[in-house]
C-alpha cells in the first residue's frame, strides 16, 4: 500500500529561521497520527507545510504520490480539513457558517438538509438550537466541533488538527474521538492530550524541528 502523504528529507527555513530539518514521515489511509514535542519543536510547522503555507527549502512533500508544489497544493487542500485552536467560522450565525462552503460551485450539489445539519451536530454532542446562535457567542470548543462537522459534511477524508480537544469536556471529547475513529478518515494531529495519544496509531516525536522518534502501534499493519 502506498502512503497517502509522505515527507522525504523535508527542510523548511522561513526568514532565515530553520523550522524543520530533514523530516521523513509517512501516513497511510486510515492512520491516526499525532505530532508531539515542546513548544517550538515544529509540530504546527509540519501541518502548515502540508497545506503549502510554508515553502519547502529542500526535500519533497508527496500527497497521493504526487509532489506538492504551488501548482498542486490545491489537491491536498481540497481533500483535507484543517482545524485549529480557534477556527474562523466566517459567518454571522452557526447555520450560515455550516452552509458557507456549499455556496461555492464545487460543493453546491452537496448542500446538506436541515436534518443532516442536526444529525452531524448531534454526533459531536452539539444541540440543534446552536444553529441559530451568533458565531461570536459560542465557545472555542464549540467552534472546533462546528469546523469538524463542516468537514464531515464536505466529505473530507484527511483531518489536520491543532489541539482540538484542549477546550472540550469529557463527553464532548469522547464524541470527537468516536467520529474520528472512522477507518475511512486519516488524521494528523498536534496535541498534548494523553487520552488522544493513547488512541493514535502513530506518534511522531519532534525536537527543535527534527523528528527524533516514531512509534507505530503494532495493529496498524504498515
Amino acid at each position: 500500500m502506498l502512503p497517502l502523504l509522505r515527507f522525504d528529507q523535508v527542510s523548511v527555513t522561513v526568514q532565515q529561521k530553520s523550522l524543520l530539518t530533514n523530516i521523513n514521515l509517512a501516513l497511510y489511509n486510515g492512520d491516526k497520527a499525532v505530532l508531539c514535542g515542546k513548544s517550538g519543536s515544529g509540530k504546527s510547522s509540519v501541518l502548515r507545510t502540508l497545506l503549502g503555507l510554508h515553502p519547502v527549502t529542500s526535500g519533497t512533500v508527496f500527497f497521493q504520490e504526487s509532489a506538492l508544489t504551488p501548482s498542486t497544493v490545491q489537491n491536498i487542500r481540497s481533500c483535507s480539513a484543517f482545524i485549529g485552536q480557534e477556527p474562523i467560522l466566517g459567518a454571522d450565525n452557526v447555520r450560515q457558517a455550516m452552509l458557507l462552503p456549499f455556496q461555492f460551485k464545487s460543493h453546491r450539489d452537496r448542500k446538506p438538509t436541515e436534518d443532516q445539519l442536526i444529525e452531524v451536530l448531534n454526533r459531536l454532542q452539539l444541540a440543534a438550537t446552536l444553529l441559530n446562535q451568533e458565531s461570536s457567542r459560542i465557545s472555542g470548543g464549540e467552534k472546533q466541533r462546528i469546523a469538524l462537522a463542516r468537514g464531515l459534511l464536505l466529505g473530507k477524508k484527511l483531518y489536520l488538527l491543532d489541539e482540538v480537544t484542549s477546550a472540550l469536556d469529557t463527553e464532548s471529547k469522547q464524541a470527537v474521538f468516536e467520529v474520528l475513529s472512522d477507518p475511512a478518515l486519516t488524521v494528523l494531529s498536534v496535541t498534548h492530550d494523553p487520552e488522544w495519544l493513547e488512541r493514535c496509531s502513530i506518534i511522531f516525536q519532534l525536537e527543535a524541528g527534527r523528528l527524533i522518534q516514531e512509534k507505530r502501534n503494532e495493529y496498524t499493519g504498515h
